[in-house]
């Protein structure tokens, strides 16, 4: 479908992902709607700190996913929604569990029911690698079992399934993107290379991690933003799950050596017990098959295999090192 024309209502617009692809659609000339969570500090995230050109044309609608009626009420004057509100941060879902299920859960059910209600005529929800578990084959394609290791993974698949019950039962055009992991400037420091990089750039020479084996497959934000773009163009993938991932793999660790050599520091890396999952919890292995993407909706990353994951680290530590950038997080805490 043509975006053009179309009032389009991004979930979820505050944060890292939903921020980028924001500006992005503004960019590009769309009409665009921000669904940020209300909060009495009247704060829009990361959007505080988009440019005024952006903001400029920007619709900004405060509210919580949670609640059905904002959210018809934010999607009443627009015909594409896409989804990115949701609790992501794993170690948060073992503490929390019941705001996982109301946030990505009912929240997505929100979204259903009103875009049904509404007659929608696009809706892209966000799914996660993190519902696949460890690999039980790679590249792990579509078809992979899904397998609930945390509760955040569990939501997600509960919230996947809500969106496939949807386009099953109702006929609603709503197509399901999975990106594996996302990296890249205003990611959160409960992400693995943020921490890292935000360690290292505040003068620490001993970093602190969790589990060093196991392998993730990293996409630089800007190739997950353009796999948003493309499954909202596509009508083939309406009623299909996409990959959005690099079809690659690296470990935690050779990721820390790259980003500190990147950085020129020489560190130790100690084991933090509070930032390792429960044995049965842990993802060991994440490496996507991309087939479906190229072949589907005609997306193929930018910042692909090793050459590339070096080029989206360096553009991520130049934004982490600028001090206006550095001083938006506290490197010395972890935070859940």
């Amino acid at each position: 479908m043509k975006l053009k024309g179309k009032r389009i209502l991004v979930t979820g617009a505050d944060g890292f992902i939903g921020s980028h692809l924001t500006e992005e659609l503004i960019r590009q000339g769309h009409d665009v709607k921000a669904f940020v969570y209300y909060n009495s500090f009247n704060s829009w995230g990361w959007l505080d700190r988009s440019p005024k050109e952006i903001l400029n044309q920007l619709e900004v609608f405060s509210g919580d996913i949670r609640d059905p009626y904002g959210v018809k009420k934010a999607m009443e004057d627009c015909q594409v929604v896409l989804h990115l509100a949701a609790l992501i941060a794993i170690p948060y879902s073992y503490h929390s569990p019941d705001t996982y299920v109301d946030t990505n859960i009912k929240g997505t059910l929100n979204i259903l029911q009103a875009a049904k209600e509404l007659g929608i005529e696009k809706v892209v929800h966000t799914s996660t690698s993190e519902v696949y578990g460890t690999a039980q084959f790679v590249p792990i394609t579509e078809g992979h079992p899904l397998q609930g290791q945390s509760p955040y993974s569990a939501s997600k698949i509960g919230a996947d399934q809500m969106a496939i019950a949807y386009y099953n039962s109702f006929g609603l055009p709503v197509s399901i993107i999975r990106p594996f992991n996302t990296y890249g400037p205003r990611q959160s420091a409960r992400a693995v290379i943020p921490t890292i990089i935000t360690q290292i750039a505040n003068g620490h020479k001993s970093i602190r991690l969790g589990s060093l084996h196991p392998t993730r497959d990293f996409n630089y934000v800007e190739d997950t933003v353009r796999g948003f773009l493309a499954v909202a163009k596509s009508d083939r993938s309406i009623g299909e799950v996409i990959n959005i991932g690099s079809n690659y793999e690296v470990s935690i660790g050779q990721t820390v050596e790259m980003i500190a050599e990147l950085m020129g520091s020489q560190i130790e890396v100690f084991s933090d017990d509070q930032r390792i999952r429960p044995v049965k919890s842990e993802v060991e292995r994440l490496w996507a098959d991309n087939t479906k993407a190229r072949e589907l909706i005609g997306w193929e990353p930018k910042y692909a295999g090793m050459e590339g994951f070096r080029r989206g680290l360096s553009q991520t530590i130049e934004w982490f090192c600028n001090p206006d950038n550095l001083k938006q997080y506290k490197a010395g805490l972890y935070n859940l």
